[in-house]
């Protein structure tokens, strides 16, 4: 036998090592940044009502919700080294000594 959702339900968990906090209520779900107002959320008739409802309330969710964080890697134009610009040893010298 199941229990009837009447009240919220928070839990913590993490995702990509980062803490969220998730709120489960007779209204929808939230997943929220651990420590943020804004979050990511989604109404249980979007959700049961097929794909297509699905994906346009994910997308107002993601709109209204935090900014996305850059991933960590590299870009690929970082990757490579910057030439070196440095004179050549001893073209002081040789300037110095031809005035």
């Amino acid at each position: 036998m199941t229990t009837k959702l009447d009240n919220s339900l928070r839990r913590e968990l993490t995702v990509l090592g980062k803490p969220y906090t998730l709120v489960i209520t007779p209204n929808g779900l939230a997943l929220t940044p651990k420590g943020k107002r804004k979050g990511y959320e989604l109404a249980w008739p979007d959700l049961v009502s097929g794909d297509a409802a699905l994906a346009v309330a994910l997308n107002a969710s993601l709109a209204r919700g935090p900014k996305p964080e850059r991933a960590a890697t590299k870009s690929p134009g970082a990757a490579s080294p910057k030439p070196n610009k440095a004179k050549p040893r001893g073209a002081k010298r040789a300037r110095a000594k031809a005035s």
